[in-house]
C-alpha cells in the first residue's frame, strides 16, 4: 500500500481509534456563485445546504418535467435560481459545481468547467468538507454488488454495540443530511457508488471495503480500468484498515495501489479458512484472525454461518466485510453475532417469495448486472431463470457459460434478451429457453407461469435478472413486486 504499512496492531475499543482526519482547506461559500448540477434526491438537499451557507446557487437539470418543476418551485422560493432543460451550459460566474453522481464526466458541462478552472464536486464531497471537527468516523463500503445488504448489516453491527450509527450514501439516505443534520452519531456506515467516488477526491475513510470488482456502468466510465480506479479511490487515506476480497484479486490489488495513512492495515475476507489478516469460516463460524492478539496463532470467533440471513456464499461474504469493518472500529464479537441476528434482508434480494408444488421461488431483481445474477445463480443447484431487460453494455457468455450446469430452462424477457438467448445458444444449447417477445410490464406474469411449466419438484425458479429494469418498469423494486405477486397467484391458484 502506498505511504502506510500492514502492522500487527489495531485498537481495542472505538475511543481509541484515530480522530477524525483534518478536512481540506475550507471553502468559503458565502458569495460564491455554486452551480448545482442535477435535481432529485442528491441536488435538492445539495442547493438547500449551499443557499443556507451563503452561496449564491444556480440548479441546472436536463429534464423539465412536472416533478423538476415541482422541486424548482421549492427551491425558487428560498431565492435558488433553477434552470430546467438545459444541463449542459456553464452559467457565467460560476466559481464551484456540485453534481448529481450520476452525471456523466464526459457531459459538455464538465467540459466547460475544466476550460474555465471551476472545480467539480459530488455531494459525498460536499458532506465530507461540511464535517465538524468533532465529526463521526467513516465506514466504507463499495463494490460492483453487495453494498447495500453489507452496509446494513454494518449498521445492524455497529447499533448492537451501543454505537449511534446510521446507514447513509447510495443507500438512499442523504450523507448531508447525516453530516448537518441536529442527531449526532458516533460512525456512519457509508454505501458510495463508483460515481460517488468519482467526485469525492478528498474523501479518507476510517475503514474502508471494496466487495468485488466486475464489468459495470461501463457506459458511464468509458473503460474497466477507469472503473476499478473509481472504486480503487475509497481506499485513499484510510486510517485503520483497507479490507478487500481474497477471492478476488483486483480488489487486492487496488489496496496495493492506495496510498493510505502509515499503520492502516490490509485485511482480506475469504469464505475458506483465514490466514493471518484475515476473516473466514471455519466449521460454519465465521472467525477473525486480523483483529486479535497473536494472529499467527489465534482466530475469534465472532457468529454462526445460520446467523447470517440469507446464508447463500455471496452474503456470508459481505457479512464478512461488514464484521471487518465492525472490528476495525474495535466492535466486539458478541455485537457481530448479534447485529448479525438482528439484520433483516432488503427486498428483492434473494428474497423466499413462496414453495408451489415442491418449487422454490426467489426474487433477486436487485441482480441488475451479470455480476449479481452469477452469485445469485451459484447458490442454488437445478434453476429455472427469468432474466433480461437492459444490459447495459454488458455480455453474457462467461455467465452462460459458468451457469449452463445449474439451469432446468430460462425464460428471457426485455428489451435485451436476444444477447442472453444468444450466450445460452453458445454455452448451453441444452437449456430449453423461452423467449417473451414482449416487454411491457405484464409480461412478468406470463414468464411466471412458463417457468411453472419447465419447473420440477426440487427445483428453484431464480428472477435474477442480470439487467437493468428501466426498460419495463419503473425500477428494480417495481420488477420485484411483479414477480412475486404472479407467484402468489399460483400459490391462490394451487
Amino acid at each position: 500500500m502506498g505511504s502506510g504499512q500492514v502492522t500487527s496492531s489495531v485498537p481495542s475499543d472505538p475511543s481509541a481509534t484515530p480522530g477524525p482526519p483534518a478536512s481540506p482547506q475550507p471553502y468559503a461559500f458565502p458569495g460564491k456563485h455554486v452551480t448545482v448540477a442535477g435535481l432529485g434526491v442528491s441536488g435538492v438537499p445539495a442547493a438547500r445546504a449551499l443557499h443556507g451557507l451563503g452561496a449564491r446557487v444556480t440548479v441546472v437539470n436536463d429534464g423539465d418535467d412536472a416533478r423538476a418543476r415541482t422541486q424548482a418551485a421549492e427551491l425558487e422560493a428560498l431565492g435558488v435560481t433553477v434552470r430546467l432543460g438545459d444541463g449542459d451550459t456553464l452559467p457565467e460566474g460560476t466559481d464551484l459545481i456540485v453534481t448529481a453522481p450520476g452525471w456523466k464526466p464526459d457531459k459538455p458541462l464538465f467540459a466547460a468547467a475544466e476550460k474555465a478552472g471551476v472545480p467539480v464536486w459530488g455531494d459525498v464531497e460536499l458532506a465530507w468538507r461540511l464535517r465538524g471537527p468533532d465529526a463521526a468516523p467513516w465506514l466504507c463500503v463499495t463494490g460492483t454488488n453487495g453494498k447495500t445488504s453489507t452496509v446494513r448489516m454494518l449498521a445492524s453491527i455497529l447499533a448492537a454495540a451501543g454505537l449511534r450509527t446510521a446507514a447513509v450514501g447510495n443507500i438512499g439516505v442523504s450523507l448531508l443530511d447525516a453530516v448537518l443534520g441536529e442527531e449526532t452519531y458516533d460512525v456512519l456506515a457509508v454505501e458510495l457508488s463508483s460515481y460517488q467516488l468519482h467526485w469525492a477526491p478528498s474523501l479518507r475513510a476510517h475503514s474502508a471495503a471494496v466487495l468485488n470488482l466486475a464489468p459495470d456502468h461501463l457506459d458511464w466510465h468509458g473503460s474497466m480500468a477507469a472503473y476499478a480506479r473509481d472504486k480503487g479511490r475509497v481506499y485513499h487515506g484510510n486510517r485503520v484498515a483497507c479490507v478487500y476480497n481474497a477471492a478476488d484479486r483486483a480488489t487486492e490489488d487496488l489496496v496495493r495501489e492506495a496510498d493510505v495513512e502509515e499503520g492502516c492495515r490490509a485485511v482480506g475476507f475469504t469464505l475458506g479458512t483465514p490466514a493471518p489478516s484475515q476473516l473466514g469460516v471455519v466449521d460454519g463460524i465465521l472467525v477473525d484472525r486480523a483483529f486479535v492478539e497473536d494472529r499467527q496463532r489465534n482466530a475469534q470467533e465472532l457468529a454462526e454461518v445460520s446467523d447470517v440471513r440469507p446464508p447463500v456464499p455471496h452474503n456470508i461474504a459481505n457479512a464478512l466485510a461488514a464484521a471487518a469493518l465492525a472490528r476495525a472500529f474495535g466492535v466486539p464479537p458478541a455485537a457481530v453475532r448479534d447485529g448479525l441476528r438482528n439484520f433483516t434482508p432488503d427486498a428483492h434480494r434473494i428474497a423466499h417469495v413462496a414453495d408451489v408444488d415442491g418449487v422454490a421461488w426467489i426474487d433477486d431483481s436487485k441482480a441488475t448486472n451479470t455480476h449479481a445474477a452469477a452469485a445469485s445463480l451459484a447458490a442454488y443447484d437445478s434453476i429455472v431463470w427469468i432474466a433480461g431487460g437492459l444490459a447495459k453494455g454488458a455480455t453474457f457468455d462467461e455467465l452462460a457459460a459458468a451457469s449452463a450446469g445449474r439451469l432446468r430452462g430460462a425464460v428471457l424477457i426485455g428489451a435485451d434478451r436476444a444477447l442472453i438467448r444468444e450466450a445460452l445458444a453458445r454455452h448451453a444449447p441444452q437449456v430449453p429457453v423461452v423467449d417473451l417477445d414482449r416487454t411491457d410490464t405484464g409480461a412478468m406474469l406470463q414468464a411466471v407461469q412458463e417457468a411453472r411449466r419447465l419447473a420440477r419438484p426440487g427445483d428453484t425458479v431464480l428472477l435474477a435478472p442480470a439487467c437493468a429494469s428501466m426498460d419495463m418498469f419503473a425500477n428494480y423494486n417495481k420488477r420485484g413486486d411483479a414477480f412475486a405477486e404472479a407467484v402468489r397467484g399460483l400459490v391462490a391458484g394451487a
